[in-house]
């Protein structure tokens, strides 16, 4: 056994040490438990909130809980999307969680038919056909992929309640990608190729075709001639996504596995020298800064990014693992910050980089 993966082995059996609470360093039912408290703590505070819709006259003022039945939690609404989206998978992974009766309860009540009808008609409006897009669109085709592979008959029933929503995403997303001329190249809600990501996963699960070809068309279209991705201008200040990272996790699900290696040598160079310089582990000075806290989620979607690049790339493999686990183990260290501006969000992040290659 090498030296590189000894020290993962022995670095995933120690004791972890905890910020504020126990900081996992790989999922098991104790850490499932702690994390699943983040969302629920939170799926049904209504404020503080931050909205996003655009107020053509009087009839959205009022509490979001009017508008936003399903994901009104949370402090935005796409946080609250992928709150849901996080329970689902813990439940899957561990049935016997211990408030796993709360979260049925929870999800059965805020995902009902009923809720989600009223969710449609906020996108149904002119003036919010945009909203959440690209982010939370994708977070929700993400849910639905969720429920639609959960051997179970609550998971059955939302899912027939959620697919209405998921299908309009799907043909709203197809009509967008037709729409646009150049990529969105962000670190954070609206980045394009994180988003692609997404609801390429939700396309394969449901068998969503002309969704599957609509992103491989502009995966194609805006990546596949990008080469030396320009990484020392990552990170901005409140990213929370690798533009770089992202776009090469989002191209090696629509390559074939040997063109898909000589497009990443191009565009990443830098992740195929032995003593890898680029992609420093972020640092955050103020988590209770709801910007600057992005970072913290940008250490944990560079992982799993760099993981799953990782087992693409044929070569240099030990060093691009090596450089994800510095990722991990700094964000992971800051989920249980004890700050709502990322205990609100942060633990959907930890738990879709601890699963993402694990899906039941």
């Amino acid at each position: 056994m090498n030296r590189f993966k000894r020290f993962l082995l022995f670095s995933l059996l120690l004791p972890v040490t905890m910020h504020a609470q126990q900081s996992p360093t790989t999922l098991n039912l104790d850490i499932a438990n702690k994390l699943a408290a983040l969302p629920l703590k939170c799926l049904e505070l209504e404020f503080p909130y931050k909205t996003g819709i655009v107020f053509t006259d009087s009839s959205l003022l009022g509490a979001p809980k009017n508008y936003h039945p399903a994901f009104y939690g949370c402090f935005d609404w796409h946080s609250s999307v992928h709150g849901h989206w996080m329970l689902v998978r813990l439940l899957k992974i561990y049935p016997n969680l211990n408030r796993a009766e709360e979260i049925r309860s929870k999800l059965a009540q805020h995902l009902s038919a009923e809720n989600i009808k009223i969710e449609q008609q906020l996108f149904k409006n002119a003036d919010n056909k945009s909203f959440e897009r690209i982010y939370g669109w994708s977070w929700l085709l993400q849910l639905q992929s969720e429920l639609k592979s959960w051997n179970d008959p609550l998971g059955k029933s939302l899912s027939e309640n959620l697919q209405p929503l998921a299908s309009q995403f799907s043909s709203a997303y197809i009509q967008f990608l037709d729409k646009l001329v150049y990529p969105i190249r962000v670190g954070e809600h609206t980045n394009l190729a994180f988003g692609l990501c997404l609801a390429w996963d939700y396309a394969q699960q449901c068998n969503d075709e002309a969704l599957k070809k609509a992103i491989h068309d502009a995966a194609i279209r805006f990546y596949s001639k990008d080469k030396n991705a320009p990484v020392t201008y990552e990170p901005g200040g409140y990213d929370f996504l690798s533009p770089s990272l992202e776009e090469a996790d989002l191209m090696r699900r629509v390559l074939p596995a040997a063109e898909y290696r000589q497009w990443l040598y191009q565009f990443l160079p830098g992740l195929f020298e032995k003593d890898i310089k680029i992609f420093n582990v972020a640092t955050v000075k103020d988590r209770t800064d709801g910007k600057l806290v992005h970072l913290d989620g940008l250490n944990l979607s560079r992982t799993w990014c760099l993981e799953g690049i990782a087992k693409a790339a044929g070569k240099n493999q030990e060093a691009i693992l090596a450089l994800a686990h510095k990722h991990r183990e700094a964000g992971l260290q800051q989920i249980f910050s004890g700050s709502y501006a990322g205990e609100h969000w942060l633990a959907s992040f930890a738990v879709y980089m601890l699963t993402v290659e694990k899906q039941p």
